[in-house]
């Protein structure tokens, strides 16, 4: 039945809507039921931060059918599966549009469950002759909001009363105007989740309220993955996690005054402490992530050494989560969870430095700025001779910039921090990847270093693919490093420099 779904316009939220239309009047017609209503049970799917209805779609299985509706109102159709990973899900027309849209590293969870209803209703006037028809297409789930989609199915000769049931019908509900917004109707209140929060600031509101605002945020974040940890669904649950807490430490840090000396040191301590808790099972996430690239980067003939490496960090990262997760599930980890997240909800507690009372306008431009001005000195000076390490800083610093400027954008122009951030994030890529290479050698190192029988046939096989693999990790570092020098002259561009200056250079007015 939901195959029958055309081109759906407007969109309305409304509970009960057809009840509403049965019946009602419009000018000397009224409107009435066409044939049976039809009912069928529907589930809405989606990733956990909602990647498909960002895309303004949305994902509706059905008893035998997984339908994909999209921004048209257009429906695509398979057979039904199970929500997954999508190539781990069967080859259809729908999963192949689903992949160009959906992280591969994001799993596919029930977002709501309710019921599909589809009633025809014709207008018949005075005469009782039909003048215009629409199809009311509701959907009901178990939580969140009814939401309606009609399709006007008009007769030849007869516009003006296919206006006047448009503009009837329209004067019912509010217009969703797109599948995203029907989709979001349906998950309900709550079920919106970003990993990044924008939170509302003003230039006068003081730093110690932003930070304070920002970490109560970030707490959140973190707060809502662990679910996701706990029960294992997929990798980017724990990413989000860390990140979470990372930026929180970032604010701790970079805030420098906010908060007295003392103060600062010791939420350090508490979300370090925390941090330190996932570190080895994101560790063995980063390598189990990199198996199959790793395999192609060594000849067939040492790919089998990949493999038993490979199966040997799948076993150990078993445990890792399992230890893990009984940290979560652990009272200390709830208790000191749920006094942060108190002490930041009402952060009268909190111990205030010099700057405290600082505007946040001026606060920001001046931690910006100096940063700013870090990051050109250290990546104008980096050539083929500059070590490892000041590349590393590098990056380092512009991960603290961005934070920055996500943290305080909405005190600047929308328009000018988002060209700002893309060109950031060019060179921030190009420096990953760099660290990345880096990072990688080590482990592959330490896992050398860790084989427990050098002697042994499997032993011996694993090490030299390690061997071969580090070689091409190596080249590939020393062609990221040119990569690097490329991309700050592209971000170090005269309106990239007028940019920064125009927004974040103390005594500038917020955009």
């Amino acid at each position: 039945m939901l195959a029958t779904l055309g081109q759906l316009r407007p969109a309305l939220v409304s509970t009960a809507l057809s009840k509403k239309l049965v019946g009602a009047k419009i000018g000397k017609a009224r409107l009435i039921r066409e044939g049976e209503e039809e009912q069928e049970a529907l589930t809405l799917i989606d990733t956990f931060d909602n990647q498909i209805g960002a895309a303004d779609m949305a994902l509706i299985a059905t008893e035998d059918a997984l339908l994909l509706i999209g921004p048209d109102a257009a429906v695509t159709r398979q057979d039904v599966a199970a929500p997954d990973f999508v190539d781990q899900m069967p080859d259809g027309p729908v999963t192949g549009k689903l992949s160009k849209i959906v992280d591969p590293l994001r799993r596919l969870l029930v977002r709501a469950e309710g019921v599909f209803s589809c009633q025809i209703l014709k207008m018949v006037d005075d005469l009782e002759k039909t003048v215009a028809r629409c199809r009311v297409q509701s959907f009901a789930p178990e939580n969140g909001t009814a939401a309606c989609m009609i399709e006007f199915m008009p007769l030849r000769g007869y516009d003006e009363e296919m206006e006047q049931l448009t503009a009837y019908v329209a004067s019912l509900g509010k217009p969703l105007g797109t599948v995203g917004d029907i989709a979001r109707a349906l998950r309900g209140p709550g079920a919106d989740y970003t990993s990044k929060p924008v939170i509302a600031m003003t230039p006068e509101e003081t730093s110690f309220q932003a930070a304070t605002d920002i970490i109560r945020a970030q707490i959140a974040v973190a707060r809502a993955n662990e679910p996701g940890v706990i029960e294992d669904i997929d990798s980017e649950f724990l990413h989000d996690y860390r990140v979470a807490l990372r930026r929180t430490r970032s604010v701790v840090s970079l805030f420098k005054g906010v908060f007295t000396d003392q103060q600062t040191q010791q939420f350090k301590d508490r979300f370090g402490s925390l941090m330190a808790r996932t570190g080895e099972l994101r560790d063995l996430d980063v390598h189990l992530l990199d198996r199959q690239p790793y395999r192609e980067l060594v000849p067939p003939a040492l790919q089998p050494g990949i493999d038993k490496l490979f199966d040997s960090l799948a076993a150990d990262r078993g445990a890792a989560h399992a230890k893990l997760a009984r940290f979560f599930n652990g009272q200390a980890y709830l208790r000191e969870m749920d006094k942060l997240e108190k002490l930041f909800a009402a952060p009268k507690r909190i111990a205030k430095g010099p700057e405290a009372e600082r505007p946040a306008l001026a606060f920001a431009q001046a931690l910006i700025w100096k940063r700013y001005v870090k990051v050109c000195k250290i990546a104008g000076s980096i050539d083929d001779t500059t070590p490892d390490e000041q590349v590393h800083d590098l990056r380092i610093h512009c991960k603290k910039l961005r934070y920055l400027i996500e943290f305080f954008a909405p005190l600047f122009g929308k328009e000018d921090t988002k060209v700002m951030l893309k060109s950031l994030k060019k060179l921030q890529d190009n420096l990953g990847a760099f660290n990345d290479y880096s990072v990688q050698q080590e482990a592959l190192a330490g896992m050398l270093d860790g084989l427990s029988d050098g002697d042994s046939t499997d032993a011996i096989e694993i090490a030299t693919s390690i061997g071969a693999l580090v070689t091409v990790l190596h080249q590939k570092q020393i062609e990221e490093r040119a990569r690097v020098v490329a991309s700050f002259v592209a971000f170090n561009s005269d309106k990239t420099r007028a940019r920064f200056r125009k927004s974040f250079k103390p005594g500038k007015t917020a955009g």
